[in-house]
């Protein structure tokens, strides 16, 4: 069992657990959705996907944001996931990341959908 994320506290009063699939959901959507200078110790750790979304909807950006996407889950999460298929389509008021993964150790393929509130 992992903790949570983000961090909370269960019905009991102790701190939130996650399961080993919950646990690398979680640790997708922080690297999608943190910015590379965001955390102090880890200054590289991030997407900087939130950035790129901001940039004029041409066939150009969407490919460079995919494989940014899809560059920064293999740097950060490749002893864990199998990064199969990434998209990202970014709307009016939200930006909505799919990504297809398969789990390293347990070969469990999944589809996991992030969104977010444009900033």
């Amino acid at each position: 069992m992992h903790v949570g994320f983000p961090l909370r506290s269960d019905a009991r009063g102790r701190t939130g657990i996650a399961d080993d699939a919950k646990h690398v959901r979680d640790l997708i959507e922080q690297v999608l959705f943190t910015a590379p200078g965001e955390r102090v110790n880890r200054p590289a750790f991030g997407s900087g996907l939130m950035k790129l979304v901001f940039d004029p909807n041409r066939h150009e950006v969407a490919t460079a944001t995919q494989m940014l996407v899809q560059s920064s889950l293999q740097q950060w999460l490749g002893e864990l996931i199998e990064v199969e298929d990434a998209t990202v389509e970014g709307g009016e008021e939200t930006v909505v990341v799919t990504i297809v993964y398969r789990l390293v150790r347990t070969q469990e393929r999944r589809a996991e959908r992030f969104s977010r509130p444009r900033p």
